[in-house]
């Protein structure tokens, strides 16, 4: 029997591919051990258990970022988390790690290290951070998302997508999309989502844009996110929903989006040929914008800083584009030679590579 110990969490952006991973170890191997390793305070805590995972949970110690009191105590304290890693493998008989940024997974690594096993590593963003930078320096197998990413050893495996995704069959749900959003099948739908909490910007714009885009024949699907300052303009085939708890479905009507260029939603968007208008999170290190790069440079987006994508754009840029049926159609095929459905299986595979690799080099050594 196997034991992996998958390493992430903080963000949905680390725990969601994790998860999709750990379903398709769980899948293919029903007697393998599967462990995920986190923090008691990130979105793993609520996320992990709830799909029948054990959560083992370590500190969360951040990297100091300036000269303070955390800054004394981070060398210690980091040493603590690697024992308390190093400990969990060799009680639980970890094969392997298998890590997916955050704070817990550079931990995770040094003790694997330490421990003899080897070492997997998915990148999710365009731009990686900083724990999977230290990582992918000894790792026995990296797998990114995203061309061009910027880290050693490094194959292209796309995102590892949740089932419901990889296997949407648009067009057979498209009826039943229509009918649980109040939506005409046969007119085309503009999906706009800032992500789970929202984008202030294009929760403003797509508001006070509603009326030029409905005029324009389209129907719009707008997803506010919980924080919302947005109220519903209450224009017909306007639909304004806080959340949607069926995503899948969301995306089996949306002709055209807009959104934020979180790593996991180009990666979905271009997967199932949806094309887009990305307005980059303009907050941190730029890595929105890298992450739509590819997408946009194979003709299937357009990317359009936060700071103007107003309602003047939405009537000069946006509305002639969607009254362009023969130019959308194109951005879709486009968007489509840029995606991946098979992320899951590719990281599959590269964990296997580890654990062969370092089966060949005991033998070797033996």
């Amino acid at each position: 029997m196997t034991v992996y110990l998958l390493a992430g969490g903080g963000t949905a952006g680390h725990v969601n591919p994790l998860l999709a991973v750990a379903d398709r170890l769980r899948e293919r191997d029903p007697d393998a051990d599967v462990l995920v390793l986190g923090t008691a305070e990130g979105l793993e805590a609520r996320l992990v258990p709830a799909r029948g995972y054990e959560l083992l949970t370590i500190a969360k110690v951040p990297f100091p970022r300036r000269p303070n009191r955390a800054a004394v105590a981070f060398p210690s304290r980091f040493r603590t988390s690697i024992a308390d890693v190093r400990r969990i493998i060799d009680e639980r008989d970890v094969d392997v790690v298998v890590g997916f940024g955050g704070y817990v997974s550079t931990p995770a690594y040094l003790a694997a290290r330490r421990a003899g096993i080897p070492v997997a590593i998915h990148e999710a963003n365009a731009k990686p951070g900083l724990a999977n930078r230290l990582g992918a320096r000894t790792a026995g197998a990296v797998g990114v998302a995203f061309e061009g990413t910027p880290l050693p050893h490094a194959t292209v495996v796309g995102m590892p997508l949740r089932r419901e995704i990889e296997q949407l069959d648009r067009g057979a749900l498209r009826d039943e999309a229509a009918a649980f959003f109040g939506l005409d099948p046969a007119r085309p739908v503009l999906l706009a989502t800032g992500g789970s909490l929202g984008a202030r910007r294009i929760n403003r714009t797509m508001v006070d844009s509603a009326d030029m885009l409905t005029a324009a024949g389209w129907q719009v699907l707008h997803i506010t996110g919980a924080k919302s300052e947005v109220t519903d303009p209450g224009i017909a085939d306007y639909r304004m929903v806080e959340y949607a708890d069926r995503m899948d479905l969301a995306l089996a009507i949306a002709d055209f989006a807009v959104s934020r260029a979180g790593a996991a939603t180009v990666s979905e968007l271009a997967a199932l040929g949806i094309p887009a208008v990305y307005v980059p999170y303009p907050v941190g290190n730029g890595e929105q914008r890298f992450n739509a790069a590819g997408v946009v440079g194979a003709g299937g987006g357009i990317l359009v800083d936060d700071a103007r994508f107003l309602p003047a754009w939405v009537r000069d840029e946006l509305v002639p584009l969607l009254a362009d049926a023969a130019r959308v159609d194109r951005m879709a095929r486009a968007a489509t030679s840029a995606g991946m459905l098979d992320g899951t299986d590719r990281m599959v595979a590269l964990v296997d590579a580890a654990l062969g690799g370092a089966a060949g080099r005991t033998s070797s050594s033996a």
